[in-house]
């Protein structure tokens, strides 16, 4: 049994037929031809999600109160905030595996939909062991605290050592092929099954991906407890994360303190979770200090000038097709 919800089964069964009719529009007629996503396109498709995700928010506020929609929206917020640190690592993968801009999208929707399974079962586990097992809030806040630290003190690394990491683990899982084969994750040669770029580049984001839960999801465990908020909250944060990867790709290289952002906010939450026995910090007060924090850091980031790019392959970069 896991923590209790707002939400009755019936605000479930609707929000599980909102995402299947959200991604069968968007698999099935606005993005049926594999394409280049022009950034001004992109751009459109974040606001829609975006717009889309508050709307939700609002029709929480609405119906289960001023509190349950502040805890929405900050939960929402760290979740973004957090996944937009993926960008970096997709497009070094992109880049490192030369994957043209018309085949990102792909492995994008196929990787996210695979996103929203696990997250789902490791909410759900994550809920079932907090309500067994209540010690593990300062557990998790601690690893939350250790991890906020230890981005602050690696703010300064590239993305590419850990996209590095990601691709190493997804050819030693799988025997692959050094050429794309069209739009096919799977090849056979030789008699035998092997993968294509674009299937190693989805492993790698998968594997991205659960590595970057481990950290978002406690943290969202701090702003709220509401299996509900929870789960809505992170599958309306990656549902918009390959627009947003296609509006700020040739971008991300400019948010130059975000990571320095990321850590006092994985900071705070820890802390906030450690300290929630003795100190209750009301919601809206949890969605002021980290609002303030990733505002901040993104003016820091605009107002700093630019640091020079690390030379590239020709064509090998983000959004570009290679020769």
């Amino acid at each position: 049994m896991g923590l209790s919800s707002v939400a009755s089964p019936a605000w479930w069964a609707g929000f599980g037929a909102l995402v299947l009719v959200l991604l069968a529009l968007d698999l099935g007629v606005f993005h049926r031809r594999d394409r280049a996503v022009a950034p001004r396109e992109a751009l459109a498709w974040s606001g829609f999600w975006i717009a889309l995700a508050l709307l939700f928010g609002l029709g929480v506020f609405l119906r289960f109160g001023a509190e349950r929609g502040e805890e929405w929206l900050a939960a929402y917020l760290v979740e973004e905030s957090l996944s937009i640190d993926n960008l970096f690592v997709f497009a070094v993968l992109f880049a490192a595996l030369r994957i043209p801009a018309a085949l990102q999208h792909r492995v994008l929707f196929w990787g996210i939909l695979s996103a929203v399974v696990l997250r789902g079962l490791m909410i759900l586990a994550g809920s079932a062991l907090l309500t067994r097992f209540h010690w593990l809030m300062y557990v998790l806040g601690g690893l939350l605290l250790l991890t906020g630290v230890k981005l602050w003190l690696k703010r300064q690394e590239e993305a590419g050592s850990e996209a590095g990491g990601m691709l190493r683990w997804a050819r030693r899982l799988i025997p692959s092929t050094s050429q794309l084969r069209g739009r096919a994750f799977l090849v056979r040669e030789g008699g035998r099954w092997r993968a294509t770029p674009l299937l190693v580049a989805l492993v790698a984001i998968e594997i991205t991906d659960v590595i970057f839960a481990v950290d978002s999801i406690p943290a969202v465990f701090a702003v709220t407890q509401d299996p509900f908020i929870i789960f809505t909250s992170n599958i309306f944060a990656i549902l918009g994360l390959r627009s947003l990867y296609f509006a700020l790709a040739g971008l991300v290289d400019r948010f130059t303190h975000l990571k320095a952002g990321l850590s006092l906010v994985l900071v705070f939450v820890g802390v906030k979770m450690i300290a929630a026995g003795w100190v209750k910090i009301p919601a809206a007060a949890s969605l002021g200090v980290i609002a303030a924090i990733l505002a901040g850091s993104v003016a820091a980031s605009l107002w700093r000038p630019r640091r020079a790019p690390v030379p590239a392959e020709p064509g090998a970069g983000p959004g570009r097709e290679a020769a």
